[in-house]
């Protein structure tokens, strides 16, 4: 690839003017190049870089902490690993965090990264906040909107978008000015306790995925060839004791993700409707939240009415619909959260699971709060008199009595006539 072309169009693409400038940095591709551009393009006097440890691990922020200072840079630390935990992902959990089948993670991340940045930002009167994003994804709206709320006077900028720029021209970029590059796969990663998403944006449609991407994944051929079982227990809705001993939910899921990791779990392969209606493949590994929300889901089913059930799952869905589409601080997100919270006190419960290359099997249940009474529902007991039921059904077939009288043939299968299918005519034997 002409690194000259590239050059070119960053030297001719217009910049505004700005002063001192707040980054959210990773360590990472986009982050590293973006001060690379804030120096040679747009030309700030002072850069106010900031890396949030959000649970991305310590071999991660190893390496934001070497690229910082290859790259000159004392990058403010923030550490919210407690905050994303208890605020963040145990909502995720009690509201089963789904969208299309993705556990909504890294749309939490960039929102509650976001909102520090631009406090950060007005605390030392930047005038601009610089950030990776690229222009055919989605994080680039989650967190503008983000910056505009906490920091509406400050300039957004974002290279990648602004410079129009390929996946493939920013590692030409890098190794022409040698900016640190560590990336295993194009399209590079996004680690969190909760989920790890894997070059977002840049999976092909039949690329194979080669076994050295995955941090706590064992695919499932290579896994143990004996089960693992563990016990989780819920309180409230919330993973609180694993195999017996007390964690913090941090602490929980980080365990989790090495043990069901190394059983084959977690691995998610899936087509994703991002922000703009268009579809990509996206490659997610997150073991734990397999296992943990998985349970939930069960745990919930068990301990909730029908009527909480069935209205929950649409509560739900528009928390992780909102979440997704970076409206992390609208008000409603934070009614939604009321029933949500509110519907959790009796969501308690002890699962012992088996793992085992890939499945997950549910061993035993226990729940002090659950709804499941045997004794009463079995076709094997004799909870109640059935011969009570004769009235109800009755009662419950009135409306079907009343609409027998105006007859079926008006509304049962009117099929066109057209798309009948009709018997062929049996062609009459000749009688020669």
């Amino acid at each position: 690839m002409n690194v000259e072309g590239i050059l070119k169009k960053v030297e001719t693409t217009p910049t505004p003017p700005v002063k001192r400038v707040a980054s959210a940095f990773s360590g990472g591709l986009d982050s590293c190049l973006g001060i690379e551009l804030r120096r040679r393009k747009y030309k700030a006097r002072e850069i106010i870089p900031v890396t949030i440890d959000i649970g991305q691990g310590q071999a991660e922020l190893r390496m934001a902490k070497r690229h910082a200072r290859k790259l000159k840079l004392d990058p403010i630390i923030v550490d919210v690993r407690e905050e994303f935990a208890n605020d963040w992902v145990a909502m995720a959990i009690k509201a089963n965090s789904d969208y299309g089948g993705y556990p909504v993670s890294t749309s939490m991340t960039r929102q509650l990264v976001a909102r520090k940045v631009a406090e950060l930002a007005v605390k030392h009167d930047c005038d601009a906040i610089i950030e990776g994003s690229s222009g055919k994804g989605n994080d680039q709206y989650r967190m503008h909107n983000v910056f505009t709320l906490f920091a509406p006077k400050c300039k957004v900028l974002v290279p990648v978008r602004d410079f129009d720029l390929t996946r493939l021209e920013e590692e030409v970029l890098c190794r022409h000015w040698n900016v640190p590059v560590a990336e295993t796969i194009t399209g590079g990663d996004d680690k969190t306790m909760w989920c790890r998403s894997i070059a977002s944006g840049a999976i092909d449609l039949n690329q194979p995925l080669p076994d050295n991407i995955w941090m706590w994944l064992v695919p499932p051929q290579k896994a143990p060839k004996r089960p693992t079982q563990l016990t989780i227990e819920f309180q409230a809705g919330v993973p609180v004791r694993l195999n017996g001993l007390k964690r913090t939910l941090d602490g929980l899921i980080a365990d989790l993700n090495v043990i069901a990791g190394r059983n084959g779990i977690g691995l998610i392969d899936m087509f994703e409707d991002g922000i703009m209606d268009l579809k990509s493949r996206e490659i997610y590994e997150a073991p734990a939240a397999k296992v943990i929300l998985t349970l939930h889901r069960d745990l919930e089913q068990w301990c909730l009415t029908k009527d909480q059930v069935q209205f929950k799952r649409g509560v739900d869905q528009k928390w992780a619909y909102m979440m997704y589409h970076g409206e992390a601080f609208q008000p409603l997100r934070y009614d939604l959260e009321a029933f949500i919270d509110r519907s959790q006190s009796v969501v308690n419960g002890k699962y012992e699971v088996k793992l085992y290359k890939g499945s997950m099997e549910l061993v035993k249940r226990e729940s002090r709060t659950g709804l499941f009474y045997p004794e009463i529902r079995s076709i094997k007991a004799t909870g109640f008199n059935q011969q009570r039921c004769a009235d109800a059904a009755f009662v419950r077939g009135l409306p079907f009595m009343v609409l027998s009288k105006r007859g079926l043939e008006k509304y049962i299968d009117k099929v066109p006539h057209a798309e009948r299918k009709t018997k062929p005519k049996r062609k009459k034997k000749s009688t020669k």
